[in-house]
């Protein structure tokens, strides 16, 4: 802490004031601030998922009607290759066709599997694409569809 002695005044007794040192103050905010610049970029990108809760096994369990469509698929294998109802797409070409499929459907729901042992890098990016692609609504399915 500093202090400042003035001259004094004429007739007046002088007194020591003090006087906060803003310095160590200021060091320790550009310290934080650098480290904070430094770690964000490194901390991940997040996207929040809504799971629904397991069906009630004693619970009836109609089949569906035959006459409707069969879901749109997009999926992840595990050596992490793109799908669109188990036809593997390339990447490069994964939107464009999405986007030919999805207006040739007339709707824009798409449902996202992958494998448990799919790269994450590209899962995400298969969610990524399938955005670009055109679809409105991405439903990520818990367990396969084709695994009935």
């Amino acid at each position: 802490m500093g202090m400042n002695v003035g001259a004094p005044e004429a007739g007046k007794k002088s007194k020591a004031r003090p006087e906060m040192n803003v310095t160590p103050l200021v060091d320790v905010v550009l310290v934080l601030l650098i480290i904070f610049m430094v770690i964000m970029p490194l901390m991940p990108a997040h996207f929040w998922v809504h799971v629904p809760d397991k069906p009630d096994p004693n619970q009836e369990v109609t089949p569906p009607d035959p006459d409707l469509k069969q879901p749109l698929v997009i999926s992840v294998n595990p050596q992490g290759e793109f799908q669109i109802n188990r036809e593997v797409v390339p990447d490069a070409e994964f939107a464009p066709k999405l986007k030919r499929v999805l207006i040739a459907r007339g709707e824009r729901k798409v449902f996202f599997d992958a494998a448990d042992n799919a790269p994450y890098s590209r899962a995400v990016r298969a969610l990524d694409l399938a955005r670009v692609g055109g679809a409105a609504h991405i439903a990520v399915l818990t367990e396969g569809v084709y695994d009935q």
